[in-house]
């Protein structure tokens, strides 16, 4: 740390001693003279500027672009709409970026300080103002109505079949709550709350629909190529739900319901064939700092058969059980059987 600091110093003091003794030639020499000369040396400047920035633009997409997201097809359906957004956004502003940097490093060399010519000023031009006005603004319009387009879709109200899965953020974890075979979410009460007593989301147990809700603190499973609609909540501070393969997110905020629905298009395995990586899992991150741990605050989410969650949500026990292992059945010893044998007087 230390050297780096003496590095950056003396780099400052290097340029200050660059620049004084610049100042002091150009008093030896005549100020308009060094001017002129400065002027043409700024001017061949900008253009190896301009070179190497269009070189180091190039090698940063050929080193950076295979890993970033767009370098693979998204996971969800709801999320090619995502990447078509962002392809969009990224082709009309990249076009506007290397039109206005190859002009204004050009301009600054062609147009350099000369003898031959006469500056032209111009302190006002509204139809030049009133280009560079609306074109941009009905640019970015179309672009916010896109986006809010697919926003409206993707929070918008989910498909009768969706799956319906709760997803609660706290810190620095996530719990997921499946409705049981009733399909339908018991009430929960946030004072309710007690991880001592495994009531992570505050079921109410006076509410027999939770009877058979399951939850699980580890892995979320979704069903490949069905809809599932997350009913999104946090117990503590704002989280986000970031799920990047899927190109989506949604806010947890204490006390305000959100949702997000999206549609799997690869199974877990597949999508570990089409990645080559046999460890690859799909992510829920947090992408909303959080505190302290948020870094950690990572879960895992299978994109699965319908037949393989069927047999998955079999093996899971209500979390009525965990509240209250005495009434769960497998806790029950069997009743001795009764001796129905008489005694023969």
């Amino acid at each position: 740390m230390f050297f780096t600091i003496a590095v950056i110093v003396l780099v400052f003091l290097i340029i200050f001693q660059i620049a004084k003794a610049s100042e002091y030639v150009s008093v030896i020499r005549g100020e308009e003279k060094s001017r002129k000369e400065q002027n043409k040396v700024n001017g061949f400047l900008m253009i190896a500027f301009l070179i190497a920035g269009l070189i180091g633009v190039y090698y940063c997409n050929e080193a950076l672009y295979p890993k970033t997201l767009l370098a693979h097809e998204s996971a969800s359906v709801q999320g090619e709409k995502v990447d078509s957004m962002l392809w969009l956004t990224i082709i009309i502003t990249g076009v506007v970026f290397f039109i206005t940097q190859i002009l204004l490093f050009w301009f600054s060399f062609r147009y350099q300080e000369s003898d031959k010519r006469k500056a032209y000023y111009f302190p006002h031009n509204n139809k030049l103002e009133l280009i560079w006005t609306v074109v941009p603004a009905i640019a970015l319009t179309a672009l916010i109505i896109f986006g809010l387009k697919n926003w409206f879709a993707f929070t918008g109200p989910a498909p009768k079949d969706a799956m319906q899965i709760e997803v609660t953020g706290k810190q620095f974890g996530w719990i997921f709550r499946y409705p049981g075979y009733d399909q339908t979410f018991g009430k929960k009460y946030y004072k309710l709350i007690d991880d001592a007593n495994n009531n992570p989301v505050g079921q109410d147990w006076n509410d027999n629909k939770n009877f058979d809700d399951v939850i699980s603190n580890a892995t979320m499973y979704c069903v490949v190529n069905k809809p599932v609609n997350l009913r999104i909540f946090s117990r503590d501070v704002i989280h986000d739900v970031g799920l990047s393969a899927f190109r989506l997110k949604q806010d947890a905020v204490p006390g305000t319901p959100t949702s997000l629905w999206f549609t799997p298009k690869f199974t877990t395995q597949e999508m570990r064939e089409k990645m080559g990586n046999p460890d690859y899992d799909y992510e829920i991150s947090c992408d909303q700092m959080c505190g302290n741990g948020h870094y950690s605050m990572k879960g895992i989410i299978k994109v699965v058969t319908q037949e393989e969650f069927d047999i998955w949500m079999a093996q899971q026990k209500p979390n009525y059980y965990a509240a209250f292992p005495d009434k769960d059945p497998a806790n029950k010893t069997a009743a001795p059987a009764a001796d129905t044998t008489k005694t023969k007087m």
